[in-house]
C-alpha cells in the first residue's frame, strides 16, 4: 500500500527499525552525505519539495547509494526496504533536515508501472525515473472535475496509432519542471463517470502543450494549469486497456494517498513549531503541552501506518489509504497552525501554514475520504 510491494508477516509498529546494522548504515550515510548546504535547504522548505539545486544533489547521492527508490523491488533498481525500514529512514532524514524530494516518479507512477506496466515500459521508464532524467506530474483534476474526478472531459480521440488530446488539467503540481505527465482522458465521448477512460503516459514537450503557473497564497507556484491543443501521443503509451483507465487510476490513487504526507514530513513540521515555542520565555506556555500531544499523535499515526501496511485494519486498500491520507493531512495542518501560533511574526511559519492549507484538498478532500470510510464500514 505504500508502494513497497511487500506482504507477509506483520512488522512491529514501534517507530524504530529492529535491525541494528540497518540503523548504523543509515546513520553513517546521512552523517557523511548531508552537507550543511543540503541541511539548510531542507530547513527552509515550506512546500512539497526543496529547492531544485538541492534536490538534484541529494537525489544523486541517494542514487549512488541505491536508496532513491526505497520501496521499489531490488530487481527494478530499488532498495527493497520494508515499511519499517522506510519509516526509519524518513524519520532519520527529517531529524537531520535532509532536502525533501517528493518525487511523483518514485512514489506514485513508478510503483504503478512496476505493477501494471509492460516489460517495455519497465525498460523505458524505470531507469529514467531513478536517474532523474524523467520528472513526472499528475494530470487528473480539471476545471469541472476536482473531487468528482470521474466528471473529467479531456478528450482523447483515436487517430491511427495516436490519441489526439484536447482540453485542460488544473492544479497540476510541478508541471513546469516535469518531463512527463500521467493523466486520465475520455476516449469514449458517449461515456460518463469512470467508464470510457484511458490512462496515458505523455511527454510534456509534445507540440500543443502549454503550462500556466498558478500562484499560491504563500507566493509559490507549485501548481499549474496545463492546456492540450490537439496534442498527439501514442496509443501504446498507456497503462491498462483502452476504456479501462479508471482501474489504473484507482490503483495509483491508493498508492499516492498512502504516502503523500509522510511521518517524516509531519516530524519536520513539528520540529519547526517546537523551535518557535522554545524561543518563547514562558515555560508554562500551553503550546508546549499542545506540541507534546501532537508528537504523540505522530507516533500513533506511524503505528497506524504500520498496521495498514501489514493489512491489519480489516478494510480494503482504497478505504485504508483514505484513512492514512485523511489523518496525515489534517494532522499536518494542526501542526502548522501551532507553529504559526508560536511564531506569528516568522516568515517561515506563515509560509508553512499557508502551504498546508491545500493538504486537505489534494488527492481528494477530507469530506470525500470520510464518505469512502463511511461506506467501507457499512454506513448508508
Amino acid at each position: 500500500m505504500d508502494g513497497s510491494f511487500r506482504t507477509g508477516r506483520p512488522e512491529p509498529a514501534t517507530g524504530q527499525c529492529a535491525d541494528p546494522a540497518f540503523r548504523r548504515d543509515v546513520e553513517a550515510f546521512l552523517d557523511t552525505a548531508l552537507t550543511e548546504e543540503l541541511r539548510a535547504a531542507g530547513r527552509v522548505t515550506t512546500g512539497l519539495k526543496s529547492a531544485a539545486e538541492a534536490c538534484a544533489v541529494w537525489r544523486e547521492k541517494l542514487c549512488e547509494r541505491g536508496w532513491f527508490a526505497p520501496t521499489w523491488p531490488i530487481e527494478h533498481g530499488g532498495a527493497g526496504w520494508s515499511t519499517q525500514q522506510r519509516l526509519y529512514f524518513e524519520n532519520a532524514c527529517a531529524a537531520r533536515d535532509a532536502p525533501i524530494l517528493q518525487s511523483s516518479g518514485v512514489r506514485t507512477i513508478g510503483p504503478l508501472i512496476i505493477a501494471e506496466g509492460s516489460p517495455e515500459q519497465h525498460a523505458r521508464y524505470l531507469p529514467a525515473i531513478l536517474s532523474g532524467a524523467h520528472e513526472w506530474c499528475q494530470g487528473f483534476s480539471e476545471p469541472q472535475a476536482g473531487s468528482d474526478l470521474s466528471a473529467l472531459t479531456l478528450r482523447a480521440e483515436r487517430d491511427g496509432d495516436d490519441f489526439i488530446l484536447s482540453g485542460s488539467k488544473l492544479w497540476t503540481s510541478f508541471a513546469r519542471y516535469a518531463t512527463h505527465m500521467f493523466l486520465l482522458a475520455r476516449c469514449d465521448q458517449q461515456s460518463t463517470g469512470g467508464a470510457g477512460l484511458v490512462f496515458l503516459l505523455v511527454e510534456m514537450d509534445r507540440p500543443g502543450i502549454t503550462v500556466k503557473p498558478i500562484r499560491f497564497i504563500d507566493g509559490d507556484c507549485e501548481t499549474n494549469e496545463v492546456f492540450f491543443d490537439r496534442v498527439r501521443t501514442p496509443v501504446a503509451d498507456r497503462i491498462g486497456d483502452i476504456g479501462a483507465g479508471w482501474k489504473a487510476a484507482r490503483r495509483l490513487m491508493a498508492i499516492a494517498r498512502a504516502n503523500n504526507t509522510t511521518t517524516g514530513l509531519l516530524r519536520r513540521a513539528l520540529r519547526a513549531a517546537q523551535r518557535g515555542v522554545m524561543a518563547r520565555s514562558d515555560e508554562d506556555d500551553p503550546l508546549r503541552t499542545k506540541l507534546a500531544s501532537l508528537a504523540r499523535q505522530i507516533d500513533e499515526f506511524e503505528a497506524f501506518e504500520m498496521h495498514v501496511s501489514a493489512g491489519r485494519i480489516g478494510v480494503a486498500e482504497g478505504p485504508a489509504t483514505s484513512a492514512l491520507k485523511l489523518i496525515a493531512t489534517e494532522l499536518h495542518q494542526t501542526i502548522t497552525e501551532a507553529g504559526l501560533e508560536a511564531a506569528a511574526d516568522s516568515d517561515f511559519a506563515q509560509a508553512k501554514y499557508f502551504a498546508t492549507r491545500a493538504a486537505t484538498i489534494y488527492s481528494g478532500t477530507s469530506q470525500v475520504h470520510r464518505n469512502i470510510l463511511a461506506q467501507a464500514i457499512g454506513c448508508p
